[in-house]
């Protein structure tokens, strides 16, 4: 999953004003609390996080405008954004400045959840309409890279791993996933490619300790893809060195920066050796790839000829449909209710945390819908798992399906959280991947790959 700031619209029709004003706190990544092994990766809780203001006004007058829009169902932001959006897409002026208006109106980040959308996708849709995008998402990640240390990350990662599975579910099952197929190694070189700032390798640094063979060597070579990540690296380092002597496995920690592109990435600069049994760790990282490199990421991939490759990431696509912004659009307010709702339930009403990760998700709003891929990095655009397993094949990665101890992994890891989560398993001879379902409805999607 992983991007805040509102913009508020100060006139109606033919007069708005072209200029933007962004305010932002942004993008809080995922780091590590007290771990339980037997768990391959579930964390236990902590908390606290910071809040953000800035308050809408709701209008009498728009109020009354948007009843009929509420009368059949309730769900007024999303029928209000969809007509903006499909105006946007024939070029309506008259209608898009009037959407726009009423929009600002009722939208209110301190609100009920249609407010909520209104007030997150408000800001992607005037980005849109004023050809602003670009500017507002690099003014976003200027000031999240400045808004962000390490204490405010790690409490809000430990706080969202407390009350959800999100990001725990991959971690559960990717560490399942890499102690099988590294069993018996004594020299691991796990290549870490994602976003989540080393929270999953304690619990399977505690698990290489209590292997019934001699311990193995651990390298860990964590490819930093965003600035953010980088300016807190600092501080990860020096506690993944102390966590693995207090565990007793021989440990070597690098980092790789620099990078413009993942494709760049070779066994020298990752500094893979022959004797090395290499797996690689990819979760939520290769949808920040851009899409036309995607096949020459994977095929990189096959250069480093790991062991077994685990790759995990959010269940939407925002690619397929990029062309159309209107399906676009649609597909991105579809998977953002759903995460906003899984916040709604999981967190209590006036919580800073639930606030803060759902001003998270306005960068890769604009991002995916104001940008139209004018910025040659950082990409949002998610796949689905079918998507991606099409991608391997086609790069000669072939499935492996996840054994009934992961499974049965994953699923105690499910029963810690309230109810509304559930695995969802393909059948017996679709070995593609397993899926975290929210409400019945995929989100999350987890796969194991060889070459």
């Amino acid at each position: 999953m992983y991007h805040h700031s509102f913009v508020r619209v100060q006139q109606p029709a033919q007069h708005m004003d072209r200029r933007t004003s962004i305010s932002s706190k942004d993008q809080p990544l995922f780091l590590h609390a007290t771990t339980n092994p037997k768990n391959n990766g579930a964390h236990q809780p902590q908390t606290q996080g910071k809040s953000c203001n800035q308050p809408h006004s709701n209008n009498s007058s728009a109020s009354r405008s948007s009843d009929s829009v509420e009368s059949t169902d309730g769900k007024w932001a999303q029928k209000l954004l969809k007509a903006c959006a499909t105006a946007m897409s024939e070029k309506d002026s008259t209608k898009i400045h009037h959407l726009l208006w009423m929009l600002n109106e009722l939208a209110s980040p301190y609100g009920d959840s249609d407010q909520k959308l209104a007030a997150y996708f408000l800001q992607a849709l005037f980005c849109k309409a004023t050809d602003s995008g670009p500017r507002c998402y690099k003014t976003l990640i200027s000031v999240a890279e400045k808004s962000h240390s390490f204490d405010s990350v790690r409490k809000l990662i430990l706080k969202f791993q407390e009350v959800s599975p999100w990001t725990t579910f991959g971690h559960v099952a990717s560490n399942g996933a890499l102690l099988e197929a590294l069993e018996g190694e004594p020299k691991l070189h796990i290549i870490d490619i994602s976003n989540t700032l080393c929270t999953q390798w304690p619990t399977l640094l505690e698990a290489l300790a209590t292997r019934n063979d001699e311990t193995p060597s651990l390298k860990l070579t964590v490819v930093v893809t965003t600035s953010i990540a980088k300016s807190v690296m600092k501080e990860i380092a020096p506690r993944m060195e102390k966590f693995a002597r207090l565990m007793g496995v021989p440990f070597e920690f690098k980092v790789v920066t620099g990078l413009h592109r993942l494709g760049e990435l070779t066994m020298e600069n990752l500094g893979v050796q022959e004797d090395e049994a290499v797996a690689i760790n990819c979760i939520g990282a290769l949808r920040k790839v851009d899409v036309e490199e995607r096949r020459g990421v994977i095929q990189m991939f096959q250069s480093l000829k790991p062991k077994v490759v685990t790759i995990v990431d959010e269940e939407a696509d925002f690619c397929y449909s990029r062309d159309d912004f209107v399906k676009c659009f649609e597909e991105c307010l579809r998977f953002y209710t759903i995460y906003f709702d899984m916040l709604d339930e999981s967190f209590p009403p006036t919580s800073n945390e639930k606030l803060m990760l759902e001003r998270e998700c306005s960068r890769s709003i604009v991002r995916v819908l104001a940008c139209d891929d004018e910025i040659e990095w950082d990409s949002e655009r998610r796949e689905r798992g079918t998507q991606w397993t099409q991608r391997l094949r086609e790069s000669g990665f072939s499935p492996v399906g996840y054994s009934d101890d992961v499974v049965d992994d994953v699923k105690a890891l499910l029963k810690r959280y309230r109810g509304g989560w559930s695995l969802v398993i393909p059948g017996e001879d679709d070995h593609s991947g397993i899926y975290l379902a929210w409400k019945e409805e995929p989100v999350v999607w987890a796969s194991v790959w060889k070459p």
